[in-house]
């Protein structure tokens, strides 16, 4: 748990501590912390996958070589799992912090405007921002993006959002074609020499962390494209 608390704890900073804000923005930082939540409870049952992997040797009497049963798990379990999921996690926080970097970008442009109208002693010269005007909000500086002034804003936006769908696509693969598969409750080893039986003990709950992060990515993947469609036809089409 001091682990799940940890990684929470700059990600809610960076949702709540910012200068500039952006259009559904809460919900991406609040999509990743329930990500981070489901990865980690996900996560458990697989903390003694090798212990939970037994063999047995079809003939009666004789006991399975180490060696064997070492083989037997790696057999089954050929393809990449935890740390796949949290590579697959990294990647799409990178996606939400290219975001935040445009963003902190589109800031520091509109006070370098900003300085160079007080340094002209011009402030009603500039009339319409060109690109991302941004509008100060609470009286605090907070700034927020307006998407309805820059198309090219949009299409990053919308560009940092197709990286997050094809890394959820690509995680759902992973998950459900490699992962769920090596989750039988029975394997049957193929090495000459080593013609065992083996077991995984609580392969159910193991497949439901399969399930539960399935679900959590399809869920990421349903908001992106639903935003995706929202923000063409809002900002674009109707530009």
């Amino acid at each position: 748990m001091a682990a799940i608390v940890t990684g929470l704890i700059p990600i809610l900073r960076t949702a709540v501590d910012t200068t500039a804000t952006y259009k559904c923005r809460s919900l991406w930082f609040g999509l990743l912390c329930v990500r981070l939540v489901v990865l980690f409870f996900a996560e458990l049952p697989f903390s003694k996958l090798d212990a939970d992997f037994t063999c047995n040797s079809s003939t009666p009497g004789s006991s399975t070589p180490d060696v064997c049963t070492k083989f037997c798990f790696n057999e089954r379990f050929d393809k990449p799992m935890i740390v796949a999921w949290n590579f697959m996690f990294v990647v799409v926080v990178i996606s939400v912090l290219l975001m935040e970097l445009f963003t902190s970008h589109l800031r520091t442009m509109a006070q370098k405007r900003s300085f160079r109208m007080k340094a002209d002693e011009k402030p009603e010269a500039q009339g319409t921002e060109e690109a991302q005007t941004v509008a100060t909000a609470g009286g605090r500086g907070k700034m927020i993006i307006d998407l309805h002034k820059d198309r090219g804003t949009v299409g990053f936006y919308l560009l940092s959002i197709a990286l997050r769908i094809l890394v959820e696509a690509c995680f759902l693969f992973l998950l459900l074609y490699w992962n769920l598969h090596a989750l039988r409750d029975e394997h049957t080893c193929t090495k000459e020499g080593c013609k065992y039986v083996c077991i995984l003990r609580a392969a159910p709950e193991k497949r439901m962390s399969i399930y539960a992060l399935a679900s959590i990515s399809g869920i990421i993947i349903a908001c992106s494209v639903l935003f995706c469609v929202y923000s063409i036809v809002h900002y674009l089409c109707n530009a």
